[in-house]
């Protein structure tokens, strides 16, 4: 009696249909987290850090290479994603977008008279650079999962 309602319900209970894998393995692949980023929003803001303090080159290369190591080794599975991003042109887009802005901004303050010269002034376009790094970026990988059908988990 028992076996016979165990085969009703099982019967009564819909199957999910098992969907196939995609043929590029992308299926498997997560988001890069946000603090990968961050590396990234350093190498932007390089350039005024570096002008604050003269021999910060040497941290930002250090930094540079942990992030080369952390991408080939901690985030190794996710090596598609990475080459998806840096094939897409959106990617190289907001790279040369930064430089420009940030080439557009000190032309206009030099124009307007307020040259950026001060400790405060290059920490605050450091600051503003790596946000804007970091939230591209971010925005950039979200776009990359929707074009690809992929869900962001």
């Amino acid at each position: 009696m028992q076996a016979i309602s165990t085969r009703r319900r099982a019967a009564a209970e819909p199957v999910q249909a098992v969907q196939p894998a995609r043929p590029d393995g992308l299926d498997a692949v997560r988001p890069l987290p946000v603090w990968f980023f961050a590396f990234e929003g350093v190498l932007g803001a390089a350039y005024d850090i570096c002008h604050v303090w003269h021999s910060a080159w040497m941290a930002v290369v250090a930094i540079a290479a942990v992030n080369a190591v952390v991408g080939l080794t901690v985030l190794r599975r996710r090596i598609k994603l990475v080459k998806a991003m840096l094939k897409n042109g959106r990617t190289r887009l907001i790279a040369f977008g930064l430089i420009a802005l940030r080439a557009g901004l000190h032309l206009v303050l030099g124009v307007a008279g307020a040259d950026v010269t001060g400790t405060a002034a290059h920490l605050a376009f450091a600051a503003g650079m790596a946000a804007a790094t970091v939230g591209l970026l971010w925005f950039d990988q979200r776009v990359t999962f929707r074009a690809l059908g992929l869900a962001a988990r």
